[in-house]
């Protein structure tokens, strides 16, 4: 995996949607986007979430064990919520909006819409930045909103409640995937 170009991809997709958008759609990766952008962005917010873990507090067993743990929650949440989102987007996408979008499009979708969450879960797993983070999601819809346009070419008349719809899927997610893991883990313990 080559992370320099990760890196400049996401730093595209964040700083120009639109363009990024309109690149993906006329020359896309299909399939290798989960292998070489999803995965491994879902890795970098595990391990981030791990190595902030130890910032400012001494290496014991039981802190080595919350570690583990908080960087297994952000791994399953970020990756049950990658699928469970392309899922449901799928899902809805077809009955509500009557547009057909393959598996394979709507998960490539998904996984670039997710990238405010990744980057954000990485800078917040070495640095507890919780308010901003929860205000930088926002950005989110505009990444969403210009995928949904020049990707999945989703009609100007419903545009915005698909972008609506398809943003809080994407933000809610892993974030229920999350509660659930850390409750069950608080129970398995």
């Amino acid at each position: 995996m080559n992370y320099k170009e990760l890196f400049n991809k996401m730093a595209f997709l964040l700083s120009s949607p639109a363009r990024f958008w309109e690149k993906e759609a006329t020359e896309g990766q299909g399939n290798r986007m989960m292998s070489e952008y999803v995965y491994p962005l879902i890795g970098l917010c595990g391990l981030a979430e791990f190595i902030g873990t130890f910032i400012g507090r001494d290496i014991s067993s039981e802190f080595f064990q919350w570690a583990l743990t908080r960087c297994c929650a952000v791994a399953v949440a970020l990756f049950g919520g990658f699928f469970l989102a392309a899922y449901l987007l799928d899902k809805i996408t077809w009955r509500w909006f009557d547009k057909y979008v393959s598996k394979e499009k709507m998960q490539v979708f998904v996984g670039y819409s997710m990238t405010v969450l990744f980057v954000l879960d990485i800078v917040n797993g070495l640095i507890s930045i919780e308010i901003l983070h929860w205000i930088l999601q926002l950005y989110t819809i505009v990444v969403v909103f210009e995928g949904a346009r020049k990707f999945l070419g989703i009609p100007e008349n419903r545009l915005t409640s698909y972008t609506l719809v398809a943003t809080v899927l994407i933000l809610l997610s892993p974030g229920v995937i999350e509660f659930i893991f850390n409750r069950l883990s608080v129970i398995l313990n």
